[in-house]
């Protein structure tokens, strides 16, 4: 008997530990599948305000902190944009000034918890940028998919969508480059948007079905005008991007495809980030067949479908060896196997979707560059 119950309490001992370790892995799956947008991913470390004289921000130094270029500083009911270090301004050993551009909203007090963004901007391209602007609903796969248009004269229309923990408000940094040089610009939101429709199981599918929202703009700018487009993607909006000019049915009208910091390996991505919220390394392959079992996603089918052996738009990439969340080689690698097609823009130093932020003047004029022959 005592071994039939030893027995039993092993047995149930290690069910137990099974599920714990099931669960554990769902949980972990859930810092990509449901990523908010507009709130920072894992990777992104909280800072603290240790003070604020004219012009300049006092933080908690950090690598983060220590970045070069122009970031938002964003706290719960604040956003400030911040500029470079300060390399002469006094301060203790553990932290850092960086120049104060402006306070955009809210108060930053001494002890507020913040972190960096990419996003300079809060608001709407009128309300941000001065610029004229009509907000759209695009009819989409789910329903209607909310969407700022910026007026231009071109033919070629540009159309830009954010990526993991950002917001419409992300392609803000270069909505007036694009309006300066006259193109139509097309600021999309997809499925798990705010005011977008939420998809049925309520997670972020890492562009394998939020792409069909992206091939919905399309629709929309060529029904209105658009002789061809040019696609803008961050992070997974990339990776939207990179499957609508293989996929969709107007890809013929995609005469450019300019990725930043594009997710081409989805469990690459999703083990960057449970990593980031001190998953065990153990753990890591469950929270990967924890997110194949709840979307689907397998290695296998996304490598054929995102293949670009059968891109045929020029394309440019942004990215650098700084991006924890999607790793710069396999942007070098595809880079690397379509070299007459496919150009890569390197960026030190900057973190996932900020590449613009790390080097402003670099990004745009390598813009300019690509932009230029699609005009």
């Amino acid at each position: 008997m005592r071994t039939v119950k030893a027995t039993a309490a092993a047995v149930t001992a290690a069910l137990a530990a099974g599920a714990a370790s099931v669960a554990a892995g769902r949980l972990a799956s859930d810092a990509a599948l449901k990523a908010p947008p507009g709130r920072p991913l894992p990777t992104e470390p909280r800072l603290t305000v240790h003070g604020t004289a004219a012009g300049q921000i006092t933080l908690t130094r950090d690598l983060a902190s220590l970045r070069p270029g122009t970031y938002g500083l964003a706290g719960d009911g604040s956003h400030a944009v911040v500029g470079p270090v300060l390399q002469g301004a006094p301060h203790l050993p553990d932290t850092v000034v960086r120049r104060l551009e402006r306070v955009t909203h809210g108060l930053l007090h001494p002890r507020d918890r913040v972190w960096l963004t990419p996003n300079l901007y809060v608001g709407d391209p009128g309300s941000a940028l001065g610029l004229d602007h009509a907000d759209i609903d695009v009819p989409g796969e789910l329903g209607p998919l909310p969407a700022w248009f910026v007026p231009g004269v071109r033919e070629t229309w540009v159309i830009t969508v954010h990526g993991l923990g950002a917001t419409r408000e992300h392609p803000l940094n270069i909505m007036k480059f694009l309006h300066r040089r006259h193109f139509p610009v097309l600021d999309v939101t997809y499925r798990g948007d705010l005011g977008a429709p939420r998809p049925a199981d309520g997670l972020n599918h890492l562009g394998e079905t939020e792409w069909r929202d992206l091939d919905a703009a399309i629709r929309y700018a060529v029904d209105h005008g658009a002789q061809r487009v040019v696609l803008h993607g961050w992070s997974i909006g990339a990776t939207m991007a990179l499957r609508a000019a293989l996929h969709s049915e107007l890809r013929d009208r995609v005469s450019g495809l300019i990725m930043d910091s594009p997710v081409l390996d989805w469990e690459a991505t999703l083990r960057a980030l449970a990593r980031a919220r001190h998953t065990p390394g153990p753990l890591l392959p469950l929270a990967v067949r924890a997110a194949q079992g709840r979307t689907g996603l397998y290695a296998d089918r996304l490598a054929d479908t995102t293949d670009p052996a059968r891109l045929t738009a020029p394309t440019l990439i942004f990215h650098g060896p700084g991006d924890e969340v999607a790793p710069w080689r396999f942007s070098r690698r595809l880079a690397e196997r379509r070299p007459n097609l496919i150009a890569l823009h390197t960026v030190r130093e900057a973190p996932h979707g900020a590449m613009w932020n790390a080097d402003p003047k670099g990004y745009e004029e390598a813009l300019r560059r690509f932009l230029t022959p699609l005009m």
